[in-house]
């Protein structure tokens, strides 16, 4: 499972780095505050689709109790930029994508989740700020529910 889950990080991000050389200021890095709280990222991939990535650590989204886990996630997100009717850019969006949580000397926990957020993309600055839930779905060690949720702002190079 630890070979698997490092292999496809390996491939997300070699073709993440790939694809932002390609393309001007599609690709956002900042970090984020909540469960989980760490360094987000985000890739896009056409007009209204992207890739978002988290890296960080959560201390009380764990049905076990046992402390703090490192967090990764990666989802594949929609967003639809006419769902509010407003003058700036500030989209819903939402998606679909796995996480894994791990701690040293426990087993790890992977689940699927879905992803419903709000950004404000200010016009005249390449930042984005943003607010999330994500209801998981975890599959191992044992199934069970969880939800991740966080504020973060990313600044788009």
């Amino acid at each position: 499972m630890k070979f698997l889950s490092y292999a496809i990080f390996t491939i997300c991000l070699f073709i993440a780095f790939q694809t932002t050389f390609a393309q001007e200021r599609k690709f956002g890095l900042g970090f984020m505050i909540g469960e989980p709280t760490g360094i987000s990222a985000k890739l896009w991939t056409t007009n209204n689709n992207a890739f978002d990535f988290g890296l960080g650590w959560t201390a009380f989204n764990n049905r076990y109790n046992s402390g703090s886990y490192v967090h990764f996630h990666m989802d594949y997100l929609w967003h639809s930029f006419d769902a509010l009717n407003a003058t700036e850019r500030i989209p819903l969006y939402y998606g679909i994508g796995g996480r894994i949580n791990t701690r040293a000397g426990n087993e790890s926990s992977f689940a699927v989740r879905g992803v419903f957020g709000v950004a404000w993309m200010p016009r005249s600055t390449p930042i984005d700020i943003f607010l999330e839930l994500a209801p998981s779905l975890e599959l191992t060690p044992s199934s069970g529910f969880a939800l991740d949720a966080a504020v973060g702002i990313r600044y788009f190079f």
